[in-house]
C-alpha cells in the first residue's frame, strides 16, 4: 500500500464551509473502485481532503493498493481517520461511497458506522438547481465546467478500472501517477465546487430588498409594458453569474447583488367572493351583492350568484403570484384562471418586507419550476 499527502493549490482562495462546519471538523472523501458492485468489487483507491490547522492549508492524502489482499489494511487505516472528523463531504457518496465502504468494510470483518456523522452530499444539494443554473448534467465535471474550473485530468472512473488492473500486475509509475491525479481531481475538484452551495441559499435563506422601482419599456412589437424591478442583496456571494427566466419573471445575479423583475399589469381584474350562497349577481351591471343590501335591487335586475360570477370588479396595477396565502385579498381574470394576482397599493409600495416576502416569493416559484 502506497500513501501520499500534498498542500492543495487553491490560488489564494479559501475554502468556506460556513453553514456546514468548521474547517478542521470537516473531511471530503472520494473513493476509485474496480467495478460497481460491492459483493464483486473492491476498492483500490481512496482520497480525502482535510484542513492542517498546523500549516494553515488544505491536504489531500490518498491510499493507493496493489491488490485485493491490502483492501482491509487501507480501509482500516481510511476509516479511523474518517470517523476522526464531525462531518463528511463527498459528491454522491449517499448512493454509492458510504455503502461501498461500508460494505467493504463488513466484507474485511471491519465494523464501522457513518451515522454519527454530520454528511453533506454535494450532488443531493446541487440536483435540485440543475434547471436554475441551466447545467447539462449534475456530474462533478459539469458543475466544475460552469464554475470555469480546469481539470489536469480527462479519464472518467470508469476508464481507469483498465489502468488499475494493468497497474496491479505491473506496478507502471506512469499508471500509478494517472490513477492518483484522476482521484487527487475529484478530491480537488469537490473543495472547488463548494461555492455552489450558495446558489441554495438564495431559496433557502431568503434575499433582502434594496430598492424598488417600476419601469416603462416596449416589448419586441413597441407595445408599450410596465415591469416592477426589485434590486436585492445575496445571502452570499455567488461564484458565477446566473440568470432565469420562469412564467414571465426574469432574475439574475452577480457576486452579493441581484435583479429581479416582474411583469406589471394594468387591467380590470375581478375578486371572487367565497359565500357566493350570501350574495346576488347583477347581470346589468356585471357585479356581485351582498344580500344584505339586495332590498334596493328589483327582483327582475338581480339573480341568485354562483361561485363564477360572485366577484367584484376593479382596474388597478396588479402583479402575479403563484400561492394564494402568500398576498390577500387576490384577484383573478376569470373563475377558472389559473394565475392569481393582488393589487400594487400605495401602502405595499412604501413596505420593505412585503417585498422582501414577494422577492423570495418569485424565487421560490423559479425554484419550483421545473
Amino acid at each position: 500500500m502506497k500513501t501520499d499527502i500534498s498542500t492543495v493549490n487553491l490560488q489564494d482562495k479559501k475554502i468556506d464551509t460556513s453553514g456546514i462546519g468548521n474547517p478542521s471538523e470537516c473531511v471530503f472523501i472520494d473513493i476509485e473502485t474496480t467495478g460497481l458492485s460491492s459483493e464483486n468489487a473492491y476498492i483500490y483507491l481512496v482520497g480525502v481532503a482535510y484542513f492542517d490547522s498546523f500549516k494553515d492549508s488544505w491536504e489531500i492524502k490518498q491510499w493507493l493498493i496493489s491488490s485485493a489482499n491490502e483492501e482491509r489494511e487501507m480501509l482500516s487505516q481510511v476509516t479511523d481517520f474518517l470517523l476522526s472528523y464531525k462531518t463528511i463531504i463527498h459528491f454522491n457518496g449517499n448512493n454509492f461511497d458510504l455503502p461501498f465502504i461500508t460494505a467493504r468494510c463488513k466484507a474485511n470483518g471491519l465494523n464501522v458506522n457513518f451515522d454519527t456523522m454530520n454528511g453533506v452530499d454535494i450532488y443531493r444539494r446541487v440536483a435540485s438547481l440543475k434547471h436554475f443554473l441551466k447545467l447539462d448534467s449534475c456530474k462533478q465535471k459539469s458543475i466544475e465546467a460552469f464554475l470555469g474550473i480546469e481539470r489536469k485530468d480527462e479519464f472518467s472512473g470508469k476508464d481507469l478500472i483498465k489502468v488499475y488492473k494493468e497497474y496491479s500486475s505491473d506496478n507502471d509509475p506512469e499508471k500509478e501517477k494517472l490513477l492518483l491525479l484522476h482521484n487527487h481531481d475529484d478530491v480537488l475538484g469537490m473543495l472547488n465546487i463548494l461555492p455552489v452551495l450558495k446558489y441554495a441559499d438564495i431559496f433557502f435563506e431568503g434575499v433582502n430588498v434594496r430598492k424598488v422601482q417600476t419601469n416603462i419599456y416596449n416589448d419586441v412589437l413597441g407595445m408599450s409594458k410596465k415591469e416592477l424591478i426589485i434590486s436585492i442583496s445575496l445571502p452570499s456571494p455567488i461564484p458565477a453569474a446566473i440568470n432565469y427566466n420562469a412564467n414571465g419573471c426574469y432574475f439574475s445575479a452577480k457576486d452579493s447583488d441581484g435583479i429581479i423583475k416582474v411583469p406589471l399589469l394594468h387591467e380590470e381584474m375581478k375578486y371572487f367572493y367565497s359565500n357566493y350562497h350570501d350574495y346576488y349577481y347583477l347581470p346589468e351591471e356585471d357585479v356581485a351583492v351582498h344580500k344584505s343590501v339586495s332590498e334596493f335591487v328589483d327582483k327582475d335586475f338581480r339573480e341568485q350568484a354562483t361561485a363564477h360570477n360572485c366577484y367584484t370588479r376593479k382596474v388597478s396595477d396588479y402583479l402575479p403570484q403563484w400561492a394564494p396565502v402568500e398576498f390577500e385579498p387576490f384577484f383573478k381574470r376569470d373563475y377558472d384562471s389559473s394565475l392569481l394576482y393582488f393589487e400594487l397599493t400605495d401602502e405595499l409600495k412604501t413596505n420593505r418586507d412585503a417585498f422582501k416576502k414577494y422577492a423570495d416569493h418569485i424565487l421560490k416559484m423559479m425554484y419550483n419550476c421545473r
